[in-house]
């Protein structure tokens, strides 16, 4: 059984893409989330070796979501996605810890990277 990977953007389009590149590569989908608030929910329901949080979302953005999942989980494994290569951001999410943060458009070789990085 592969790892589990929940995928939260709130662009269809963008998850995807995402869900594509990793199912191809043998990581099961645990589910998706249109928004922070709803990651959150759904890593407490689904309890995901991994977590994609894009930046820039509505309710809840995915600084917001990593800091909630980490809070219920301090060993959750999260990814950030933004298209904005914002440092204040970047910065900002790994020192919530974040493992990874990968730029959009999203390179098939470079997500795969940051997912073996992270949970193997």
């Amino acid at each position: 059984m592969g790892k589990r990977i929940l995928i939260t953007d709130d662009a269809a389009f963008m998850r995807m893409m995402l869900k594509d590149i990793l199912s191809k590569n043998g990581y099961e989908i645990a589910g998706e989330a249109e928004n922070g608030k709803i990651a959150i929910e759904k890593y407490n329901e689904l309890k995901p070796d991994l977590v994609t949080l894009d930046i820039t979302m509505p309710e809840l953005d995915g600084i917001g979501a990593l800091k909630g999942i980490k809070a219920a989980d301090p060993n959750a494994v999260c990814i950030m996605c933004s298209a904005m290569g914002q440092q204040a951001m970047v910065i900002e999410s790994i020192q919530a810890g974040a493992k990874d943060f990968i730029v959009k458009p999203f390179q098939a070789d470079r997500v795969l990277e940051a997912v073996k990085k992270a949970i193997g």
